[in-house]
Order: structure tokens, then C-alpha cells, then sequence
């Protein structure tokens, strides 16, 4: 059950330019703006930020900063984050001036108290009844926005980006026929002469239908794999102004697998899963590099330190969709007889930045990215002030994009 697949490269790369982009929506306005707690006005990460009708959306980066592009003039966004309160924001005339934005942190009712009385595994498992009319049932054409970093101790090695079209057929539907592609792409390469060795993630942006947890049900949200884990009630949350279950979850058997801790997130009124936060069980060393870990040179040492996965669903007020995924790899790595390790942070997460078509028929077979391909492989170096045109991104953070400028100045 491998979920992550970390591989060695020597990240030795020729300069090539890249073709020019494909089919980018006419994203006329763009709305730029800042999110902070209302309390203690530290900067909010991964706050979701929407147009009211929900076609277009981003999220704030590590620094709380976000710019959204829409094809029609917004009047107001609506801006959600885990633990506060939802809110809409109203826009002015001028879209100019970057907008600040403060969430309240969400209030815990006495109602709300009540619900740890009830049983969590019986609410686990009417979410999973649930699961048939609480998802998509129409196939859909989605735009993403994809960003993979390798860090070698504070040092960013490695730098990819992309905008991908991806196919998400019904979730009543097998998951085989979901595709994504890639419809615009960059990587920047740092290496300096004492690096030897990389890491990259095998499978890149098809994370996306890998960690559709929801329609991808043996990975983790079924009946049978439930029974390996003790379940929990927390206390609830709100999501999108919506109340929550909140479940946490921890192994309660052993398995010829690795299982996982976290908690899940299930809407009250819908019984949809919105929310899965997991982190790899690290206490069998040898049985959490295994499941990460696909290939790597003779006379190398691999030594997983962590694993955590978040999923995300969006309601659109019928149906959920998947609407953002963030994955953290961090291991010890060298080459045998050093006498210390380097320690490697390996991060990816995409948004679903638009939503292009209902109905929608996948993209040819030749065009898809394949789960065994490596993103680093199918994008060449590239960059340009202008480079993402009028496509929807997650802003990089300040200390990604100082890291950006001197991958640039090498090259």
C-alpha cells in the first residue's frame, strides 16, 4: 500500500526551453489580498479562498498571501479556514489595493459538546453509506495548480511547478478512468559538488487521483480497513461555516502494512467526508521505508523520520469535490561510511484552482501523466516573468521564492 514513492536522481539536467502553454482560460481580474487571525494577527497558511459561485478558487501560502484570477469581475470572495470562523468579503470597485483580512477563530457550541457522546464508528460508518450520493456524480474537467519541493537541510535543491487539466469521472465511477495532464510546467535545479544524491516523488501531480481517499476506498475509508483502528471523538470544528464531526483515528492492530494516526472531518448535516489529516506510523522504521520508499542506489542509507498527508472536499451546495491535497516527506539519507546523514524535506500540494466543464469526456490516453512517471523528468527548465499568464497559482512564500531567485541566478 504505497501511497508516496520517493526515488534517487543525481538531478543532472540539461537547460531546455519548454513549448508554450495550452488553452488557458481568459482570467481577466485578479483579486490579491492577505489573511490573518483576528486575535493574534499571525498570518493563516492553506485558508481557502473562493468566488461565490465556487468555479474559481486558491489558497493563502505559508505567509497568508493570496491572488486569485477570474474571468468575471468578483463582487465578493468567500474565505474558509479549519478552525475559524467562514466569512465573506465583500470587493470593492477597485481591485487593485490588496485586500486584509482578518478570521475569527470558530466557536465550540454546547450542542456541538453533546455530539462526543455518540459513537464514532457509527458515524463512520453512515459517512460511508453516505458516500455514493455525497460526491460528484457527473464527470468533471478540473484545473490544478501543482508545486513539488526537495529541500536538502535548509537548502532548496529542487523547485517544480505546474498547471494540469485533470478528468474526474463520477465517484460512482472506477477510478481507473480518471486522467490528469499537464498543460504548462517548470523546474528549477540547485546542486552544488558535495550533493550526490536527490529525491523526487514518483507519480508527481497524479497525487490527485492516488489520494482521492473517497473513491480510492481500499486505501483507507472502507469498512474493512476502519476495523484496523481505533476511532475517537474530538472536539468539533467548522469547515466552510459548516459544523463538523471530528474523529481521530490510531492503529489498534498490527498488519503487513503500515497504518496511520490523524483525524477526519465529517460534515453533520451531510455526513460527507471533507477533511483527512494522516501521518505515517513511524514505530516499524523498516516497514515506513518500504511503503515510502521505491528505489534507491547500493550503499545508501534511507531513514524515514515522517510522513503526513492532507485531503480536502469542497461542498458546492449539492455535491463535495476534491479541492486541495498537501503531502510532507522527511527522511536521513547518505551514502554509507559518512559518518552523518543529511536530512531531505520533500513537499507537494495541488489546488483546484477552476472548474472547467460538467460532463466532461477525458483527454486522450498520449496526454496523460502516468502514476510510475516522475514530474522532474517530464519538465525542463524554464522562466519567465510572465510565465503563468493568466493561470491560477498558489503564491509562493517568501522564503520559497528568495530560494527561486537563486535557483535562477545559477543558471
Amino acid at each position: 500500500m504505497k501511497r508516496f514513492s520517493i526515488i534517487h536522481t543525481l538531478l543532472l539536467v540539461a537547460l531546455l526551453m519548454l513549448p508554450g502553454s495550452m488553452g488557458a482560460q481568459e482570467l481577466r481580474f485578479s483579486v490579491s489580498g492577505v489573511v490573518r487571525d483576528a486575535n493574534s494577527n499571525h498570518r493563516l497558511p492553506q485558508v481557502s479562498i473562493t468566488t461565490m459561485d465556487g468555479n474559481e478558487a486558491t489558497v493563502t501560502n505559508a505567509d497568508g498571501h493570496f491572488t486569485l484570477k477570474t474571468e468575471k469581475k468578483p463582487s465578493c470572495l468567500f474565505v474558509s479556514c479549519l478552525g475559524y470562523d467562514a466569512q465573506k468579503v465583500q470587493l470593492g470597485e477597485d481591485l487593485n489595493k490588496e485586500i486584509k483580512i482578518r478570521l475569527k477563530p470558530g466557536a465550540v457550541t454546547l450542542e456541538e459538546l453533546i455530539v462526543n457522546a455518540v459513537n464514532p464508528r457509527d458515524i463512520v460508518n453512515a459517512a460511508l453509506a453516505k458516500m455514493p450520493e455525497n460526491y460528484a456524480h457527473d464527470n468533471q474537467l478540473l484545473r490544478c495548480f501543482y508545486r513539488e519541493t526537495t529541500q536538502k537541510g535548509r537548502r532548496y535543491i529542487y523547485v517544480a511547478e505546474a498547471v494540469a487539466d485533470l478528468y474526474k469521472s463520477g465517484y460512482q465511477r472506477l477510478v481507473g478512468t480518471d486522467r490528469i495532464a499537464i498543460r504548462k510546467g517548470r523546474k528549477l535545479v540547485n546542486t552544488q559538488k558535495t550533493d550526490t544524491l536527490g529525491a523526487k516523488i514518483q507519480g508527481g501531480p497524479t497525487l490527485a487521483i492516488e489520494l482521492d481517499l473517497v473513491k480510492k476506498t481500499e486505501v483507507f475509508l472502507s469498512y474493512k480497513e476502519m476495523n484496523n483502528y481505533h476511532l475517537r471523538m474530538e472536539t468539533p470544528m467548522s469547515i466552510d461555516g459548516r459544523p463538523q464531526f471530528v474523529i481521530s483515528f490510531a492503529p489498534a492492530t498490527i498488519v503487513d502494512y503500515v497504518l496511520y494516526y490523524g483525524k477526519m472531518y465529517i460534515d453533520r448535516q451531510t455526513m460527507a467526508f471533507t477533511r483527512v489529516e494522516m501521518s505515517l506510523d513511524m514505530s516499524d522504521v523498516q516497514k515506513a521505508a518500504e511503503s515510502i520508499l521505491v528505489k534507491k542506489p547500493a550503499g545508501v542509507h534511507f531513514n524515514p523520520r515522517e510522513l503526513t498527508t492532507v485531503v480536502t472536499y469542497r461542498y458546492d451546495g449539492e455535491t463535495c469535490r476534491m479541492h486541495y491535497l498537501h503531502s510532507d516527506v522527511k527522511f536521513n539519507c547518505d551514502w554509507k561510511k559518512k559518518l552523518f546523514s543529511a536530512p531531505f524535506h520533500v513537499e507537494a500540494e495541488m489546488v483546484v484552482t477552476d472548474l472547467l466543464e460538467n460532463n466532461a469526456k477525458p483527454m486522450a490516453m498520449n496526454d496523460a501523466f502516468r502514476s510510475k512517471d516522475s514530474f522532474y523528468d517530464k519538465v525542463t527548465v524554464f522562466y519567465d516573468p510572465d510565465f503563468w499568464e493568466d493561470y491560477n497559482i498558489i503564491l509562493p512564500s517568501e522564503s520559497l521564492e528568495q530560494a527561486i531567485g537563486k535557483l535562477k541566478k545559477k543558471k
